[in-house]
């Protein structure tokens, strides 16, 4: 097992890490939209808030040498499923066609007020 850490990413807000290389695929933490250079949330509404998130796991992939067309599986976590066309649409831009199998839920809450979280799962 290896430890992925990347300054492009925002740092772990508690005891665990951004990702972890096991069995040849890459296991992400979730992401809230930390903006990684200041540890401020993004606010606003869903759109700014996804595209931080999806630009927190890129960093997150690159720093594991692997990319989106390599994202076997991603969990989304929403406090609000009315924002789930929205979402949509950013996620799919950021994926650049890749299709990865995807489950989306809403949550009561999300840490430091987050609208969207985002883990994953990719082959390196």
């Amino acid at each position: 097992m290896r430890t992925i850490s990347t300054p492009n990413a925002p740092s772990a807000i508690g005891p665990y890490s951004q990702a972890q290389i096991s069995g040849g695929h890459l296991f992400t933490s979730g992401q809230i939209p930390l903006v990684p250079e200041t540890m401020e949330m993004v606010t606003g509404s869903i759109e700014p808030q996804a595209e931080q998130v999806m630009k927190n796991l890129a960093a997150v992939l690159a720093a594991a040498n692997t990319g989106w067309d390599r994202v076997v599986k991603t969990t989304v976590f929403l406090t609000d499923m009315a924002d789930f066309a929205a979402f949509n649409a950013v996620y799919e831009k950021a994926l650049g066609g890749a299709k990865p199998a995807r489950s989306t839920v809403q949550v009561a809450a999300l840490p430091r007020g987050a609208k969207v979280e985002i883990e994953l799962i990719a082959e390196v």
